[in-house]
């Protein structure tokens, strides 16, 4: 199993995500300048669950996902701009002690074996998300099509690249998103993917009650 640099966040990120990142903290300069110096620069990234971000003392989840630098800028003076794209799930087996900055013996965790995944219920998520998007437009009197949101999430054809995608487009609370991470398969995310449209609707509603 790998060790690889690891970047604690405040974020819970899903495979198929963009990551922007200005690196400026020593321990961090010196992970960039390690992953650039692979053929594949990549970093582990988790979500931190309590503590300050990117620093010691944090509480750290244990499943997340590779950030795979596709651009970066070298500003000086240890200084980065990157950009990254989120790519394979990970679960972490064994975080090390931080020299100079964070690393874990992880591995890839593609989706278990499950229960099948009805295509019918991502589509009813999909039509839930479309009403809240037009409810929220509506209470703000802005000419948004809720449709248009969520079009192309299937682009892919497969199942857990859509769930992601579906994802990324909902405002949801980092913990929601992290059991939608987490999920161990499809099935269970896309239940995972329903209850954050009913937490993020009531929670909507709430607020337009006011």
């Amino acid at each position: 199993m790998p060790t690889v640099p690891m970047f604690p966040l405040e974020v819970a990120m899903v495979p198929g995500e963009t990551l922007p990142l200005r690196i400026f903290e020593p321990r961090y300069s010196a992970l960039v300048q390690d992953c650039l110096a692979t053929d594949d620069p990549a970093f582990g990234v988790v979500l931190i669950a309590a503590g300050r971000e990117v620093g010691g003392g944090d509480s750290r989840s244990d499943v997340g996902a590779l950030a795979h630098i596709t651009e970066y800028a070298d500003l000086g003076d240890g200084r980065y701009r990157l950009k990254c794209v989120m790519r394979e799930r990970i679960r972490v087996i064994e975080w090390l002690p931080d020299d100079p900055y964070p690393k874990a013996v992880v591995e890839e965790w593609p989706d278990e074996a499950g229960a099948p995944v009805d295509v019918a219920a991502i589509r009813d998520i999909e039509d839930r998300m479309v009403a809240l998007f037009e409810r929220i437009a509506a209470a703000r009197g802005a000419d948004v099509h809720g449709r248009d949101i969520v079009r192309g999430a299937d682009d892919s054809g497969d199942v857990a690249t859509w769930l992601y995608a579906l994802t990324v487009r909902l405002p949801m609370g980092q913990a929601d998103r992290y059991a939608i991470l987490s999920a161990p398969t499809a099935a269970q995310r896309v239940a995972a993917l329903s209850e954050a449209v009913d937490t993020v609707t009531a929670m909507v509603e709430f607020q337009l009650s006011e």
